[in-house]
């Protein structure tokens, strides 16, 4: 055998459906797994496909999606927000408490509520993403002392009072339908729609994924971790604001108890979704689908007539798995 001589490789077309086999798993998996599911209740219970019980399921979904969005900023620089759900209510009874500001027109009450609303989720965001990055403190730490916080901030600005009687209009448009489809859940597709483009075409979204790869390479690139870091959270908290907004639009009621349990559900969507919690890899669009995978979940569980108990073990379950498949994917990402 000459010395240069090489093994023959592997025809190129014995190795494509191989390849071509991994990759559908790996970005493909969590839609078939949503279309199954679909599939399963729809075949198994009498109402799922109904026209009323899927604007129930989008309208259910919505709050949770708008959370997930801004948390898969959050976990892409491989860091985690635990407070989401109390800075929803202390969004919310900001927002309340502007919005029942006697002699504003609706137009002023809502303008003004939702600049309240979104302001005091960006000022959360920010202190959590500052903290957490000039001090090189572990987000899960900061963000757990955010959750008692904004918690007990939500309590004292209304004396643990509930906060309602919006005006008519605002309380109608939560329950607005567009062709059969909630206004409400429109508006989390077109923030969606914004995150894809700022994950996927911009210079600062590509960094973020590069900071939750590798941040010493972004940093000795001349890149400031800081701002980025900083900026992964204030998204966050200014998604919360809105989520804020749109659940007072849905349910008539600001309540400083409001979101408990919230961000749960908000880093369940986004690793369902295939979102790494290392880290610098995942995509909006999977948390799109994690999210309609435990909206889908959660209704045919009722429609099963299963206990709230059931559920939530259940719910767990599928979690757990979510995160094991998720070492799978990284295992064919690395292949």
């Amino acid at each position: 055998m000459q010395l240069d001589e090489q093994v023959p490789s592997a025809p190129a077309t014995a190795v494509a459906p191989a390849v071509s086999m991994k990759l559908l798993l790996r970005d493909a998996g969590i839609g078939i797994a949503l279309v199954l599911l679909i599939l399963f209740f729809a075949l198994t219970t009498d109402h799922f496909l109904s026209p009323n019980n899927i604007s129930n399921i989008l309208t259910q979904i919505t709050i949770n999606l708008i959370l997930a969005i801004g948390m898969t900023f959050v976990i892409l620089i491989g860091g985690i927000d635990l407070s989401v759900g109390s800075m929803l209510a202390f969004c919310a009874v900001v927002g309340g408490s502007v919005l029942t500001i006697p002699d504003l027109s609706v137009f002023q009450a809502v303008s003004l509520a939702t600049v309240a609303a979104v302001g005091t989720g960006a000022l959360c965001g920010f202190l959590n993403g500052w903290i957490s990055a000039f001090w090189g403190l572990p987000s899960f730490i900061v963000t757990l002392g955010m959750l008692n916080i904004a918690r007990g901030a939500a309590l004292q600005v209304t004396d643990a009072r509930t906060i309602y009687s919006f005006p008519p209009s605002f309380n109608a448009f939560g329950s607005q339908m567009i062709y059969g489809v909630p206004v409400v859940f429109l508006i989390a597709l077109a923030l969606v729609a914004i995150a894809w483009f700022v994950l996927s075409k911009t210079v600062f979204g590509r960094l973020l994924y590069g900071i939750g790869n590798n941040e010493e390479a972004v940093r000795l690139a001349g890149h400031s971790l800081m701002t980025y870091k900083i900026a992964a959270f204030t998204i966050a908290g200014v998604l919360v604001g809105i989520a804020a907004m749109v659940y007072m639009a849905r349910l008539n009621i600001a309540s400083p108890i409001i979101g408990i349990g919230f961000e749960l559900n908000a880093i369940a969507a986004v690793i369902i979704g295939g979102t790494s919690l290392s880290g610098g890899r995942g995509s909006v669009i999977g948390t799109l689908l994690g999210a309609c995978i435990i909206g889908v979940l959660a209704n045919g569980l009722i429609l099963f007539g299963l206990s709230d108990f059931m559920r939530q073990l259940i719910t767990g379950v599928v979690i757990i798995l979510a995160v094991i498949i998720d070492k799978y994917r990284e295992r064919i990402t690395a292949a």
